[in-house]
């Protein structure tokens, strides 16, 4: 398993990016940065949880681990100002039985964010707006489109509104196909290749200065060979497990294809056997 170094990670990288938004220094201004590229106005009143961990219900159902959770500015409806849940996901893991079933992870991440949206009581239109974004360095559905905005409708009124406050945001780094701003379309380059020559306006450059301040930050670094140790530990146990399950499988074989020859050692001998 070789390992980069902190100096060669990008914002596509899940370590950077949330180093970026816990970090004092960084955090807030990073958060509003990256809000307003995407959505290409201001936020405020912003609430951030990087990296949070929804574990299961109980220890038989699967939980989620979101990238950056933000609460942030609110939506009015029917005279309640609603909180606007935003998470953002920079997504590398292009392997094609995990594109397959893109979707339902996008689902499921709604799903989660959801389930703690309400407590006990509470009426239905107290759930939050909430938007699940992938900024991802692979087209998950192949069209070659830099965006792709998904929501609920009804297929008979396609023209019904439908506003359940579910929607999905993703966007294709490489992307052709489509009209997004020309920062937006400098932001995704720059998550993908984050350096100073890549900084090509004013908002990208605040961002690089912040980049830099992190990646020279000496607790940033430590945490950083922890993580790195950790995930190596954990290659290193699913190798092993992966090892031991080869090898149960291997001995099954061996016992099966020894008692394959037994058995048509036996079906030989009982042909050979001279009848009466």
């Amino acid at each position: 398993m070789q390992r980069r170094k902190l100096e060669e990670l990008s914002l596509m990288d899940d370590f950077l990016f949330n180093a970026m938004l816990t970090h004092p220094e960084t955090g807030e201004k990073f958060t509003n940065k990256i809000l307003k590229l995407l959505f290409n106005r201001e936020f405020k009143n912003l609430k951030v949880s990087a990296q949070k961990v929804y574990a299961g219900m109980n220890t038989d159902l699967r939980g989620a681990r979101l990238d950056v959770c933000i609460e942030g500015d609110c939506v009015s409806i029917e005279g309640d100002e609603i909180p606007s849940v935003y998470d953002v996901e920079p997504d590398q893991n292009n392997k094609a039985k995990d594109i397959a079933v893109f979707p339902r992870r996008s689902r499921f991440y709604h799903a989660i964010i959801d389930s703690r949206s309400l407590k006990s009581g509470e009426d239905f239109g107290k759930l939050k707006q909430v938007y699940v974004i992938f900024i991802c360095n692979y087209d998950p559905f192949g069209y070659d489109r830099v965006l792709y905005t998904i929501k609920n409708r009804c297929l008979e009124e396609p023209e019904m509104e439908y506003d359940d406050g579910v929607e999905t945001i993703v966007l294709y780094t490489k992307g052709t196909k489509g009209t997004i701003s020309e920062e937006l379309r400098q932001f995704l380059n720059y998550m993908e290749n984050t350096d100073q020559n890549n900084a090509v306006n004013e908002d990208l450059k605040d961002i690089q200065k912040m980049v830099d301040v992190v990646k020279r930050d000496g607790e940033v670094s430590l945490q950083y060979m922890k993580s790195f140790e950790h995930d190596q530990l954990m290659y290193e146990e699913g190798r092993l497990a992966e090892i031991k399950n080869t090898e149960r499988e291997k001995k099954r074989a061996d016992m099966a294809q020894s008692r394959i020859k037994e058995l048509e050692a036996e079906l030989k001998k009982y042909r050979e056997k001279p009848t009466a």
